[in-house]
């Protein structure tokens, strides 16, 4: 059973199921259920964006593809966000 958020002991965390294109995932968290929904909800959404383009990939390699769309974005948001502390630092 996969973990997402901190480490808690077995007593904290509460057992949960996603769904992400079409497989059902059993995770064990300690964060808010709905923060976890809406996070596998995203994952779902450039899935099923991907599949709709690419009409032959299979399953695993889309979602890797919807990885690195997603990695992307991070890594964008980070650079802008690093960019607008070093603003602020300089005023």
């Amino acid at each position: 059973m996969a973990q997402l958020g901190s480490i808690a002991p077995k007593d904290k965390s509460r057992r949960m199921e996603i769904d992400i294109f079409g497989d059902t995932y059993k995770l064990r968290t300690d964060s808010d259920p709905e923060y976890i929904k809406k996070l596998a909800k995203m994952v779902d959404d450039h899935m099923q964006g991907i599949a709709r383009k690419t009409r032959t990939f299979t399953g695993s390699r889309i979602g890797v593809l919807a990885a690195l769309e997603l990695a992307d974005e991070y890594c964008q948001l980070k650079k802008d966000y690093d960019e607008l502390l070093e603003l602020l630092d300089e005023k």
